[in-house]
């Protein structure tokens, strides 16, 4: 039951200034990930990421992949026996639906492989080390690496996977770029890499091996071609922000009270150390190989769940703001203040300015309910704001869902975007944008609260040339067509129903023209 106080009608001043704080949107935020299987076209998604765990062991060659602590660090085929044909469809699909494939090259050293029959290979076979703590049940032999008494079982790494240098992409990546491919990305989370792939690389990776791997990598790529787009490191979450996956195995293991492998590069936090390495070795090979600074970004107070409780919606409601705001304070178990973006963006200005910035993995969850909806809506709002360059939600909502139709309502969006406030964002936030196709002003207006709210939008530096277009998603679960909004002078007032995102596009007045002066 929603307490009375919560449904009470709220009147939201919303300012908007269409000359200020203008920079262009980079479509590429409104990304996803494996955006297949009948999520394109049509979805408004405009990156689509071939990622994460599995694929940090993709076998080119063989078009298998491993799928580590994901599913029983099983070496299974990507169907079919064609170099390349799993990410190869993908790609293709990607394309036709007029989206920007991101391909993630492997960087670890070992990539999977199969029997010459194409058979799957399990790295911790029950048979040949005998009984575990779990296994497939689909498939007895495949072990999760675990012995009754809680210790690692200690396996051959090439029962199910081959070891691989950086040349070995070589050709692949000479591949993908013949397929139209720009965005390449490094791996996958490497300072987990002692985790999820506890069956190839059971120590912690060192700040060291994965600057190593990543340039390396990165100089292959650009060694093909110079116009493609290194992304990475990819790493996991806010750990893994400042501490090298040696450490964070480390400090697990001794109470979190020292980290050694931070104590001997100077006591330097792991991502901007990571940043300056790369901006040395441009330095040293004369060339830039990183472009896109990434990071993967889940909330950690539930938020990423099917929990839609009133308590649960309400911290979601407010747990965006770690995304931007410098006095929200988290909180999850991080317990500070997180700012993602403008703390990446403080990174790359120190230590590797002109780098950009991404987040390829995200997820906030109640991907089927309009609380899911609201906040993917509050999000995009977000990253378009604070100029993030690229995203990708992890992964795709599935067709017809609420947070499906927020990714959908934001293809009529402006693509420069202008300041746009509100004054309690938790409950109502705004966000506008100029579209230079038509000079019209939108305004995607989301309310998170559970009570209908009138916003009362006041136009500064842009007169309306006529009343404003409107489209609405409610818990109805579809984006509806609504009655004009008339706007008077330079103000317009709409009600917008609880839970809901509101899209307004309002056409400009025709612009006198400027008088040229006399030349003399």
């Amino acid at each position: 039951m929603i307490p009375a106080l919560l449904l009470a009608a709220s009147v939201h001043l919303i300012q908007v200034d269409a000359t200020a704080d203008r920079h262009p949107i980079n479509p590429l935020i409104y990304g996803g990930s494996f955006t297949t299987g009948g999520k394109l076209p049509g979805g408004g998604v405009t990156l689509n990421r071939w990622g994460g765990n599995a694929t940090t062991r993709y076998n080119w060659l063989e078009n298998a992949s491993n799928r580590a602590s994901d599913w029983y660090f099983e070496s299974i085929t990507e169907l079919g026996a064609t170099p390349s044909a799993g990410p190869d469809l993908f790609i293709d699909l990607t394309q036709y639906g007029k989206a920007e494939p991101m391909i993630t090259i492997p960087t670890l050293g070992y990539v999977a492989k199969l029997t010459l029959g194409r058979e799957n290979l399990a790295s911790f076979s029950v048979a040949k080390y005998g009984p575990q703590r779990g296994r497939d049940p689909f498939w007895a032999d495949a072990g999760d690496g675990m012995h009754f008494d809680g210790s690692p079982v200690t396996n051959d790494p090439n029962d199910a996977n081959i070891p691989v240098d950086a040349g070995y992409q070589q050709g692949w990546i000479e591949h993908l770029a013949g397929k139209g491919v720009h965005y390449l990305a490094l791996d996958n989370e490497p300072s987990l890499w002692h985790v999820t792939h506890r069956d190839v690389h059971p120590a912690g990776a060192t700040m060291d091996e994965v600057a190593s791997k990543s340039i390396e990598m990165a100089r292959r790529i650009k060694s093909v071609d110079q116009k493609l787009l290194v992304a990475g490191p990819e790493e996991w979450g806010w750990p893994g922000y400042f501490y090298s996956g040696y450490d964070q195995q480390w400090g697990a293991a001794h109470n979190w009270s020292s980290f050694p492998d931070r104590a001997a590069h100077g006591g330097q936090e792991y991502l901007p150390w990571l940043l300056d390495q790369f901006r040395r070795a441009e330095t040293t090979y004369g060339r830039r190989l990183l472009d896109v600074f990434t990071v993967h970004y889940y909330p950690q107070g539930g938020e990423f769940s099917n929990d839609v409780s009133q308590a649960m919606q309400l911290r979601r409601n407010r747990s965006t703001r770690s995304l931007w705001d410098p006095n929200y304070h988290d909180e999850s178990w991080i317990d500070g203040k997180v700012m993602l973006i403008p703390r990446l963006k403080q990174w790359v200005a120190q230590y590797y300015p002109g780098t950009r910035v991404g987040i390829t993995e995200y997820n906030w969850g109640a991907e089927s309910h309009i609380n899911g909806a609201t906040t993917q809506a509050d999000i995009l709002g977000i990253f378009g704001r604070e100029g993030l360059d690229l995203a990708a939600r992890w992964t795709t909502p599935t067709p017809d869902t609420p947070t499906w139709r927020a990714i959908q309502i934001y293809g009529d969006f402006g693509d420069v975007s202008v300041r746009a406030t509100a004054p309690s964002p938790d409950e109502l936030s705004a966000f506008a944008a100029v579209r230079t196709s038509d000079g019209k002003l939108t305004l995607m207006i989301v309310n998170k609260g559970f009570s209908a709210s009138t916003a009362n939008v006041a136009l500064a530096n842009f007169i309306a040339a006529g009343p404003a277009e409107a489209w609405q998603l409610t818990s109805e679960n579809r984006i509806a067509r609504i009655d004009d909004v008339v706007v008077s002078g330079a103000s317009l007032s709409t009600d917008v129903p609880a839970q809901s995102i509101t899209l307004l596009v309002i056409p400009q007045a025709p612009q006198p023209a400027r008088r040229r002066a006399a030349r003399h």
